[in-house]
């Protein structure tokens, strides 16, 4: 039997594509394990799946000036003698990396023992772990067409990104069931991946008097991000921190989103044609990568786009309305474009030839 290692955490982001391979690997004949951080979300959810975890030491690789930035180089070398250890038992014919700070450590480990590597990038620029554990990849599997020519010659394959087959299958009658909301108004959900978003949280919040009028919502505001005043006090509006074996019925009954701009999150709302207000992540707070996801998808008409330093609650709420009401147009665009899920079948190709040694 084939083994695969896979890898990739510290955001929901980083795992969920890994997740939407799965079943397709195992459908091949590969045994699958994962390796992650020893206390990310990606643990969580890896085990949900029933599949083996086996957690490193990591450290996040930042760009700002920290005090952990003068520890968190010899986590990361401890975490590359762990995975080393690891790797050398488990004995894998290739690994797949999501990216994220934790598969740093892995990557590493695996060129050092020639074990034939796989990345994928899911945003417009490769971040900087995919940059520093890329080097040596076999190959790299991008997102967006424009990221080819970013990457190494020879190694960049534009394959999409791997979306859950669960998304496609879920009930609108149950995620409204769920919320406890009647159906008698269209339905807003905010998701901004499992940490959520203060700024996108605070501009609904403030603007609850306005929306509440037209639509039901459901917030989805991120761990610890609950605002316990809000609670009973408009009856269409439900707060929830993270939701994981229920999303698939929340997407079904939401009419529209508003999200940040993870490749990954906008990727699965251009597949289920939801029409969308994209808040991408500031510069001051990224390396922009969001905002130029966000930018090519308002280009193809699937998103309306927000700057976050510079607007308001109110800007959000027109926004948010405008985009409703126009909302045939962009599921149009949506449905016009979607290419299928067809990024699992040549992501598995390329890891089953890799894995064969051909």
């Amino acid at each position: 039997m084939k083994k695969i290692i896979l890898t990739g955490g510290g955001t929901a982001g980083h795992v969920t594509p890994n997740i939407a391979l799965i079943p397709e690997l195992k459908r091949r004949g590969f045994e699958i394990k994962y390796i992650g951080s020893k206390d990310g979300i990606e643990k969580k959810l890896i085990e949900a799946e029933g599949i083996p975890y086996f957690g490193v030491s990591s450290g996040k690789l930042r760009r700002y000036r920290s005090l952990k930035n003068l520890s968190d180089p010899f986590r990361v070398l401890k975490g590359c003698r762990e995975a080393r250890k690891i790797l050398k038992k488990e004995a894998p014919d290739v690994i797949f990396s999501k990216g994220g700070y934790v598969s740093v450590p892995v990557m590493l480990a695996g060129e050092a023992l020639n074990i034939p590597c796989v990345i994928h990038e899911s945003d417009m620029t490769p971040g900087l772990a995919n940059r520093i554990a890329g080097r040596k990849a076999d190959k790299f599997c991008c997102n967006f067409p424009e990221t080819v020519e970013l990457l190494p010659k020879g190694k960049a394959i534009h394959t999409g990104t791997p979306i859950r087959q669960q998304l496609f299958e879920g009930s609108r009658e149950k995620g409204l069931s769920f919320a406890h909301l009647s159906g008698k108004k269209p339905v807003l959900m905010i998701i901004c991946g499992s940490l959520g978003s203060v700024a996108v949280n605070s501009f609904v919040r403030e603007g609850l008097p306005r929306l509440i009028e037209k639509f039901d919502i459901i917030h989805l505001t991120g761990r610890g991000n609950l605002d316990e005043g809000l609670v009973g006090k408009y009856e269409g509006y439900k707060q929830f921190e993270y939701i994981s074996d229920e999303l698939p019925d929340l997407f079904a009954a939401a009419d529209i989103l508003i999200s940040r701009a993870g490749a990954n999150a906008i990727c699965e709302i251009a597949a289920l044609a939801k029409p969308n207000v994209l808040i991408p992540l500031p510069l001051s707070a990224s390396r922009g990568d969001q905002i130029k996801n966000a930018e090519s998808f308002e280009k193809q008409g699937f998103s309306a786009v927000l700057d976050q330093d510079n607007c308001t609650a109110s800007d959000v709420a027109d926004k948010v309305f405008e985009v409703y009401n126009a909302r045939d147009a962009y599921v149009s665009k949506m449905k016009e474009n979607a290419s299928g899920n067809g990024a699992i079948t040549k992501i598995a190709d390329l890891i089953e030839t890799l894995a064969n040694g051909t």
